[in-house]
Protein backbone atom coordinates (compact mmCIF):
# COMPACT_ATOMS: atom_id res chain seq x y z
CA UNK A 1 0.00 0.00 0.00
CA UNK A 2 1.39 3.69 -0.62
CA UNK A 3 1.37 5.89 1.75
CA UNK A 4 1.23 9.40 0.17
CA UNK A 5 3.61 12.39 2.10
CA UNK A 6 2.60 15.35 3.55
CA UNK A 7 3.61 17.76 0.47
CA UNK A 8 1.85 14.67 -1.95
CA UNK A 9 -1.14 15.11 0.06
CA UNK A 10 -0.62 19.37 -0.19
CA UNK A 11 -0.55 19.33 -4.01
CA UNK A 12 -3.76 17.18 -4.07
CA UNK A 13 -5.74 19.33 -1.75
CA UNK A 14 -3.90 22.43 -3.55
CA UNK A 15 -6.14 21.28 -6.57
CA UNK A 16 -9.09 20.94 -4.51
CA UNK A 17 -9.79 24.29 -4.23
CA UNK A 18 -10.17 24.76 -7.96
CA UNK A 19 -12.80 22.36 -8.54
CA UNK A 20 -15.95 24.00 -7.97
CA UNK A 21 -14.81 26.37 -10.50
CA UNK A 22 -13.59 23.49 -13.15
CA UNK A 23 -17.00 21.87 -13.11
CA UNK A 24 -18.89 25.08 -13.63
CA UNK A 25 -21.98 24.82 -16.12
CA UNK A 26 -20.46 21.09 -17.03
CA UNK A 27 -23.85 19.94 -17.59
CA UNK A 28 -25.17 22.39 -20.22
CA UNK A 29 -21.45 22.91 -21.71
CA UNK A 30 -21.89 18.73 -22.75
CA UNK A 31 -25.05 19.82 -24.02
CA UNK A 32 -23.23 22.05 -26.13
CA UNK A 33 -20.18 19.63 -27.04
CA UNK A 34 -18.36 23.07 -26.19
CA UNK A 35 -14.50 23.51 -24.94
CA UNK A 36 -14.43 26.22 -22.48
CA UNK A 37 -11.06 28.36 -23.16
CA UNK A 38 -12.13 30.38 -19.82
CA UNK A 39 -11.91 26.97 -18.43
CA UNK A 40 -8.53 26.17 -19.80
CA UNK A 41 -7.28 29.52 -17.90
CA UNK A 42 -8.25 28.17 -14.49
CA UNK A 43 -6.49 24.99 -15.64
CA UNK A 44 -3.37 27.05 -16.40
CA UNK A 45 -3.55 28.41 -12.77
CA UNK A 46 -3.59 25.29 -11.29
CA UNK A 47 -0.37 24.05 -12.37
CA UNK A 48 -1.58 20.34 -13.10
CA UNK A 49 -0.14 20.53 -16.30
CA UNK A 50 3.65 21.00 -15.37
CA UNK A 51 3.24 17.69 -12.82
CA UNK A 52 5.66 15.49 -14.51
CA UNK A 53 8.09 17.74 -16.26
CA UNK A 54 11.68 19.01 -14.95
CA UNK A 55 11.57 22.34 -13.39
CA UNK A 56 14.24 23.58 -15.65
CA UNK A 57 10.94 23.89 -18.50
CA UNK A 58 8.89 24.89 -16.26
CA UNK A 59 7.63 22.23 -14.81
CA UNK A 60 7.24 20.99 -11.24
CA UNK A 61 9.58 17.72 -11.20
CA UNK A 62 6.54 15.42 -9.53
CA UNK A 63 7.10 11.58 -9.72
CA UNK A 64 5.32 9.19 -11.88
CA UNK A 65 3.10 7.96 -8.75
CA UNK A 66 2.96 11.42 -7.45
CA UNK A 67 1.04 13.16 -10.82
CA UNK A 68 -1.11 10.27 -10.46
CA UNK A 69 -2.35 10.83 -7.60
CA UNK A 70 -2.73 14.53 -8.48
CA UNK A 71 -4.62 13.49 -11.38
CA UNK A 72 -6.47 11.18 -9.25
CA UNK A 73 -7.77 14.37 -7.24
CA UNK A 74 -9.32 15.72 -10.29
CA UNK A 75 -10.85 13.15 -11.33
CA UNK A 76 -12.90 13.75 -7.99
CA UNK A 77 -13.04 17.29 -7.97
CA UNK A 78 -13.89 18.16 -11.33
CA UNK A 79 -16.83 17.43 -12.93
CA UNK A 80 -16.00 18.92 -16.33
CA UNK A 81 -14.63 15.11 -17.31
CA UNK A 82 -14.06 16.41 -21.20
CA UNK A 83 -11.85 19.08 -19.50
CA UNK A 84 -9.73 16.14 -17.80
CA UNK A 85 -9.75 14.58 -20.52
CA UNK A 86 -7.82 17.55 -22.49
CA UNK A 87 -5.64 17.80 -19.76
CA UNK A 88 -4.67 14.18 -19.69
CA UNK A 89 -4.03 14.39 -23.33
CA UNK A 90 -1.74 17.57 -23.64
CA UNK A 91 0.23 16.00 -20.96
CA UNK A 92 0.89 12.84 -22.54
CA UNK A 93 0.49 13.12 -26.31
CA UNK A 94 3.18 15.84 -26.39
CA UNK A 95 4.53 17.01 -23.12
CA UNK A 96 5.63 13.10 -22.46
CA UNK A 97 7.69 12.58 -26.10
CA UNK A 98 8.79 15.86 -25.50
CA UNK A 99 10.51 15.12 -22.05
CA UNK A 100 11.75 11.54 -22.53
CA UNK A 101 13.20 12.38 -26.54
CA UNK A 102 13.17 15.37 -27.32
CA UNK A 103 16.15 17.83 -28.39
CA UNK A 104 17.53 20.51 -26.15
CA UNK A 105 16.00 22.63 -28.91
CA UNK A 106 12.93 20.59 -28.74
CA UNK A 107 12.22 20.93 -25.11
CA UNK A 108 12.97 24.53 -24.96
CA UNK A 109 10.80 25.55 -27.72
CA UNK A 110 7.93 23.40 -26.40
CA UNK A 111 7.87 22.21 -23.22
CA UNK A 112 7.42 25.22 -21.30
CA UNK A 113 4.48 25.95 -22.88
CA UNK A 114 2.79 22.65 -22.45
CA UNK A 115 3.52 22.91 -18.99
CA UNK A 116 2.13 26.44 -18.62
CA UNK A 117 -0.66 25.56 -20.82
CA UNK A 118 -0.06 28.75 -23.22
CA UNK A 119 0.28 25.31 -25.97
CA UNK A 120 -2.09 22.63 -26.14
CA UNK A 121 -0.97 19.37 -27.32
CA UNK A 122 -2.34 16.28 -29.39
CA UNK A 123 -0.94 13.23 -31.12
CA UNK A 124 -2.31 11.77 -34.60
CA UNK A 125 -1.87 8.39 -34.44
CA UNK A 126 -5.36 6.70 -35.34
CA UNK A 127 -6.38 6.17 -39.00
CA UNK A 128 -10.05 5.35 -40.69
CA UNK A 129 -8.58 2.05 -42.12
CA UNK A 130 -6.66 0.80 -39.55
CA UNK A 131 -8.66 1.91 -36.28
CA UNK A 132 -6.43 0.29 -33.13
CA UNK A 133 -3.75 -1.32 -36.05
CA UNK A 134 -1.22 1.44 -35.90
CA UNK A 135 0.53 -0.60 -37.98
CA UNK A 136 -1.57 -0.43 -40.69
CA UNK A 137 -1.15 2.93 -41.11
CA UNK A 138 -0.91 4.93 -44.67
CA UNK A 139 -0.02 8.43 -43.53
CA UNK A 140 3.47 8.86 -44.97
CA UNK A 141 6.24 11.02 -44.83
CA UNK A 142 8.53 11.07 -47.42
CA UNK A 143 11.84 12.94 -47.36
CA UNK A 144 12.95 15.72 -49.69
CA UNK A 145 15.98 17.40 -48.83
CA UNK A 146 16.51 18.71 -45.38
CA UNK A 147 12.87 18.28 -45.12
CA UNK A 148 10.05 15.86 -45.05
CA UNK A 149 6.74 16.15 -46.85
CA UNK A 150 3.49 14.23 -44.99
CA UNK A 151 0.91 12.98 -46.32
CA UNK A 152 -2.76 11.31 -45.64
CA UNK A 153 -4.71 11.49 -42.77
CA UNK A 154 -5.74 11.10 -38.94
CA UNK A 155 -9.30 10.26 -37.54
CA UNK A 156 -10.16 10.52 -33.92
CA UNK A 157 -7.59 13.08 -32.90
CA UNK A 158 -8.54 14.63 -29.21
CA UNK A 159 -7.69 17.94 -28.90
CA UNK A 160 -7.33 18.35 -32.68
CA UNK A 161 -9.27 21.37 -33.13
CA UNK A 162 -7.97 23.57 -30.64
CA UNK A 163 -4.25 22.26 -30.55
CA UNK A 164 -0.80 24.39 -31.02
CA UNK A 165 1.20 21.46 -31.89
CA UNK A 166 0.71 17.90 -32.36
CA UNK A 167 2.79 14.64 -32.21
CA UNK A 168 2.37 13.19 -35.53
CA UNK A 169 3.38 9.46 -36.72
CA UNK A 170 3.97 8.57 -40.27
CA UNK A 171 5.07 5.87 -41.97
CA UNK A 172 8.53 6.52 -43.07
CA UNK A 173 9.48 3.40 -44.52
CA UNK A 174 7.48 1.88 -47.70
CA UNK A 175 7.91 -1.48 -46.41
CA UNK A 176 6.29 -0.33 -42.41
CA UNK A 177 7.10 -2.84 -39.73
CA UNK A 178 7.95 -1.45 -36.16
CA UNK A 179 11.14 0.41 -37.71
CA UNK A 180 9.23 2.03 -40.73
CA UNK A 181 7.17 5.12 -38.35
CA UNK A 182 8.26 7.95 -37.49
CA UNK A 183 7.21 10.86 -34.83
CA UNK A 184 7.11 14.24 -36.28
CA UNK A 185 6.46 17.48 -34.16
CA UNK A 186 4.25 19.22 -36.56
CA UNK A 187 2.65 23.24 -35.63
CA UNK A 188 -0.99 23.25 -36.23
CA UNK A 189 -0.23 26.36 -38.55
CA UNK A 190 1.52 24.66 -40.73
CA UNK A 191 0.73 25.41 -44.39
CA UNK A 192 -1.30 21.91 -45.61
CA UNK A 193 -2.21 20.98 -41.74
CA UNK A 194 -6.27 21.20 -42.43
CA UNK A 195 -8.28 20.22 -38.71
CA UNK A 196 -11.93 19.13 -39.45
CA UNK A 197 -14.97 20.34 -37.51
CA UNK A 198 -15.40 18.48 -34.20
CA UNK A 199 -16.60 15.29 -34.38
CA UNK A 200 -20.33 15.07 -32.67
CA UNK A 201 -19.82 12.09 -29.78
CA UNK A 202 -21.90 10.48 -27.42
CA UNK A 203 -19.40 11.63 -24.13
CA UNK A 204 -16.51 13.78 -23.45
CA UNK A 205 -18.52 16.03 -25.48
CA UNK A 206 -16.35 19.06 -23.69
CA UNK A 207 -13.31 17.38 -25.25
CA UNK A 208 -13.27 18.20 -29.02
CA UNK A 209 -12.72 15.79 -31.29
CA UNK A 210 -11.61 15.92 -35.47
CA UNK A 211 -10.11 14.60 -38.50
CA UNK A 212 -6.61 16.32 -39.21
CA UNK A 213 -5.65 16.32 -43.36
CA UNK A 214 -2.15 16.48 -44.25
CA UNK A 215 -1.52 18.08 -47.66
CA UNK A 216 1.83 18.26 -49.03
CA UNK A 217 2.74 19.36 -45.43
CA UNK A 218 6.35 20.19 -45.14
CA UNK A 219 8.42 19.76 -41.78
CA UNK A 220 12.30 20.60 -41.36
CA UNK A 221 14.20 16.81 -40.05
CA UNK A 222 14.72 18.99 -37.03
CA UNK A 223 11.21 18.28 -36.77
CA UNK A 224 11.68 14.11 -36.01
CA UNK A 225 11.07 13.49 -32.25
CA UNK A 226 13.70 10.81 -31.67
CA UNK A 227 15.12 9.26 -34.55
CA UNK A 228 14.14 8.37 -38.14
CA UNK A 229 11.98 5.04 -37.84
CA UNK A 230 11.96 5.05 -34.06
CA UNK A 231 8.19 6.53 -33.87
CA UNK A 232 6.74 2.68 -32.01
CA UNK A 233 9.33 3.25 -29.11
CA UNK A 234 7.75 6.63 -29.05
CA UNK A 235 4.60 5.60 -29.32
CA UNK A 236 4.93 2.85 -26.86
CA UNK A 237 6.63 5.41 -23.85
CA UNK A 238 3.71 7.62 -24.58
CA UNK A 239 0.46 5.12 -24.14
CA UNK A 240 1.86 3.19 -21.13
CA UNK A 241 1.75 6.58 -19.23
CA UNK A 242 -1.59 7.68 -21.11
CA UNK A 243 -3.19 4.65 -19.72
CA UNK A 244 -1.65 5.43 -16.17
CA UNK A 245 -2.78 8.98 -16.44
CA UNK A 246 -6.49 8.73 -18.24
CA UNK A 247 -7.65 6.07 -16.05
CA UNK A 248 -6.25 7.38 -12.85
CA UNK A 249 -8.30 10.43 -13.00
CA UNK A 250 -11.76 7.39 -13.58
CA UNK A 251 -10.59 6.29 -10.25
CA UNK A 252 -11.20 10.13 -8.60
CA UNK A 253 -14.65 9.77 -10.72
CA UNK A 254 -15.36 6.72 -9.43
CA UNK A 255 -14.96 7.92 -5.94
CA UNK A 256 -16.83 10.61 -6.57
CA UNK A 257 -19.36 8.62 -7.41
CA UNK A 258 -19.14 6.12 -4.35
CA UNK A 259 -19.29 9.21 -1.86
CA UNK A 260 -22.90 10.48 -3.43
CA UNK A 261 -24.31 7.28 -3.92
CA UNK A 262 -23.19 6.13 0.17
CA UNK A 263 -24.69 9.71 0.79
CA UNK A 264 -28.02 9.13 -0.86
CA UNK A 265 -28.62 5.68 0.42
CA UNK A 266 -28.02 7.11 3.77
CA UNK A 267 -30.64 9.75 3.26
CA UNK A 268 -33.53 8.87 0.66
CA UNK A 269 -36.22 6.74 2.51
CA UNK A 270 -38.59 4.26 0.68
CA UNK A 271 -41.55 2.29 2.32
CA UNK A 272 -40.08 4.56 5.60
CA UNK A 273 -36.53 2.98 5.69
CA UNK A 274 -33.30 5.01 4.23
CA UNK A 275 -33.12 3.00 0.94
CA UNK A 276 -28.81 2.17 2.31
CA UNK A 277 -30.99 -0.59 4.97
CA UNK A 278 -31.80 -2.68 2.07
CA UNK A 279 -29.24 -5.48 1.16
CA UNK A 280 -29.84 -4.95 -2.51
CA UNK A 281 -28.43 -1.43 -2.57
CA UNK A 282 -25.75 -1.80 0.44
CA UNK A 283 -24.68 -4.70 -1.71
CA UNK A 284 -24.45 -2.39 -4.84
CA UNK A 285 -22.54 0.21 -3.31
CA UNK A 286 -19.97 -2.68 -1.56
CA UNK A 287 -19.32 -4.22 -5.40
CA UNK A 288 -18.96 -0.09 -6.16
CA UNK A 289 -16.05 0.00 -3.50
CA UNK A 290 -14.46 -3.29 -4.44
CA UNK A 291 -14.26 -1.86 -8.09
CA UNK A 292 -12.88 1.10 -6.93
CA UNK A 293 -10.27 -0.35 -5.08
CA UNK A 294 -9.39 -2.92 -7.45
CA UNK A 295 -8.60 -0.60 -10.41
CA UNK A 296 -6.75 2.16 -7.83
CA UNK A 297 -4.37 -0.87 -6.77
CA UNK A 298 -4.00 -1.67 -9.97
CA UNK A 299 -3.04 0.98 -11.61
CA UNK A 300 -0.48 1.94 -9.22
CA UNK A 301 1.00 -1.11 -8.71
CA UNK A 302 1.38 -1.53 -12.68
CA UNK A 303 3.02 2.23 -12.40
CA UNK A 304 5.55 1.17 -9.16
CA UNK A 305 6.98 -1.71 -11.72
CA UNK A 306 6.87 1.21 -14.76
CA UNK A 307 9.22 3.07 -12.40
CA UNK A 308 11.34 0.08 -11.64
CA UNK A 309 12.11 -0.47 -15.05
CA UNK A 310 9.80 -4.15 -15.02
CA UNK A 311 7.87 -5.33 -18.43
CA UNK A 312 4.32 -4.02 -17.62
CA UNK A 313 2.67 -5.45 -20.88
CA UNK A 314 0.26 -7.78 -18.81
CA UNK A 315 -0.18 -5.34 -15.68
CA UNK A 316 -0.90 -2.58 -18.07
CA UNK A 317 -3.78 -4.52 -20.34
CA UNK A 318 -5.12 -5.58 -16.85
CA UNK A 319 -5.09 -2.09 -15.35
CA UNK A 320 -6.97 -0.87 -18.37
CA UNK A 321 -9.43 -3.45 -18.52
CA UNK A 322 -10.20 -3.42 -14.71
CA UNK A 323 -10.52 0.28 -14.48
CA UNK A 324 -12.52 0.86 -17.86
CA UNK A 325 -15.34 -2.00 -17.25
CA UNK A 326 -15.06 -1.02 -13.33
CA UNK A 327 -15.93 2.34 -14.20
CA UNK A 328 -18.57 1.85 -16.74
CA UNK A 329 -20.33 -0.75 -14.06
CA UNK A 330 -20.16 1.71 -11.37
CA UNK A 331 -21.66 4.46 -13.36
CA UNK A 332 -24.47 2.58 -14.24
CA UNK A 333 -25.03 1.53 -10.62
CA UNK A 334 -25.17 4.91 -9.44
CA UNK A 335 -28.18 5.76 -11.89
CA UNK A 336 -29.79 2.74 -10.56
CA UNK A 337 -29.60 3.57 -7.11
CA UNK A 338 -30.65 7.31 -7.76
CA UNK A 339 -33.69 5.52 -9.91
CA UNK A 340 -35.45 8.18 -11.50
CA UNK A 341 -33.37 11.21 -10.49
CA UNK A 342 -30.40 9.08 -11.86
CA UNK A 343 -32.24 8.74 -15.24
CA UNK A 344 -32.52 12.73 -15.73
CA UNK A 345 -29.63 15.09 -17.19
CA UNK A 346 -29.86 17.73 -14.48
CA UNK A 347 -27.64 15.15 -11.80
CA UNK A 348 -24.71 14.56 -14.18
CA UNK A 349 -24.89 10.44 -13.66
CA UNK A 350 -26.29 9.92 -17.28
CA UNK A 351 -23.57 11.77 -18.33
CA UNK A 352 -21.26 9.77 -16.42
CA UNK A 353 -22.16 6.72 -18.27
CA UNK A 354 -21.70 7.96 -21.45
CA UNK A 355 -17.98 9.34 -20.81
CA UNK A 356 -17.61 6.11 -19.42
CA UNK A 357 -18.30 3.93 -22.41
CA UNK A 358 -15.40 5.43 -23.85
CA UNK A 359 -12.85 4.29 -21.77
CA UNK A 360 -13.65 0.94 -23.19
CA UNK A 361 -12.33 2.32 -26.71
CA UNK A 362 -9.66 4.68 -26.40
CA UNK A 363 -5.95 3.76 -25.43
CA UNK A 364 -6.66 0.31 -27.07
CA UNK A 365 -9.85 -1.49 -27.53
CA UNK A 366 -10.41 -3.49 -24.67
CA UNK A 367 -10.52 -6.47 -27.39
CA UNK A 368 -7.22 -5.51 -27.60
CA UNK A 369 -6.65 -5.70 -23.89
CA UNK A 370 -7.70 -9.18 -23.99
CA UNK A 371 -5.57 -10.06 -27.04
CA UNK A 372 -2.44 -8.54 -25.38
CA UNK A 373 -3.31 -10.71 -22.14
CA UNK A 374 -3.96 -14.15 -24.12
CA UNK A 375 -0.74 -13.60 -26.34
CA UNK A 376 1.51 -13.41 -22.89
CA UNK A 377 -0.07 -16.64 -21.99
CA UNK A 378 1.32 -18.09 -24.84
CA UNK A 379 -2.47 -18.10 -26.34
CA UNK A 380 -4.04 -17.32 -29.83
CA UNK A 381 -0.81 -18.21 -31.54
Amino acid sequence: MIRWNADQAELREGLERWGDALSADHIELDAQAAFSHDKWKLVQKTGILGLPFDEDHGGLGQSLLTTMYVLEGLGEYNRDAGLSFCITTSICSTGIPFQQFGTIEQKERYLPHICSGEAIGAHAITEAEGGSDAMAMTTRAVRDGDDFVINGSKVFVSNGPIADVIVVYARTHPDGGPLGTTAFLVDSNTPGLTAGKPLKKMGLRTSPLSELFFDDVRVPKSAVLGRVGGGFLVLDHVMKREILFSFIVNVGEMQHRLDRCVDYAKTRKSFGKAIGSYQTIANKIVDTKIQLETARKSLCNTAEKLQAGENITTDLAISKLVTSESNLATSLTAVQIFGGHGYMAELGLEQDVRNAVGGTIYSGTNEIQYNRIASTLGLGK
